[in-house]
């Protein structure tokens, strides 16, 4: 499933040139992905279109056509900016230190308000890997930043690009 996102992040960098799933699908097995990946991968992008699009309403500001119901819900979810995140058992064994890791990374650097990390960790528990590995996590950020229409600061994004594995400790 993530060679597919990371095809149809390549391919689409902007999040409105991409194609309906259903324009989708066929060339996505003309490149040669499975047809079982490329389900996958369309059901978790369509997921990840609802969330955003619910993360669009609940951020809307209150009176701009949105009923009290949505203007109380957005109230219910503002987060102070001295909150804390407390992960449940699910969260941390699907996720791992490494992921959890990264989470608070950009969080402190400035990259992942609240809303947002909500969106990449819902995203992150129904990918089907487990535990997941922090190169596909990665992947889910990114993906987040795509559909969102959000484009991370440069070193954020290399970040998230970087597999860390020609690093040298210091």
């Amino acid at each position: 499933m993530f060679e597919v996102l990371v095809f149809v992040y390549e391919n689409y960098w902007h999040g409105e040139s991409c194609p309906e799933p259903a324009d989708l699908q066929p060339k996505l097995s003309a490149v040669g992905f499975d047809a079982e990946e490329i389900q996958d991968a369309l059901t978790w992008l369509h997921d990840l279109s609802l969330a955003a699009r619910e993360q669009s309403v609940a951020t809307a500001p209150a009176g701009a056509g949105h009923s009290t119901q949505e203007a109380s819900r957005t109230d219910a979810i503002a987060q102070s900016p001295h909150s804390l995140r407390v992960y449940t058992a699910a969260e941390q064994n699907h996720l791992g230190a490494p992921c959890l890791g990264f989470v608070t990374f950009l969080e402190n650097a400035g990259a992942l308000p609240g809303p947002l990390r909500e969106i990449v960790l819902e995203r992150a528990m129904a990918a089907p890997a487990y535990p997941l590995a922090l190169e596909d996590f990665k992947v889910i950020v990114l993906m987040v930043f795509w559909r969102l229409g959000l484009e991370p600061d440069a070193l954020i994004l290399d970040e998230l690009c970087d597999d860390g594995a020609s690093r040298v400790a210091h």
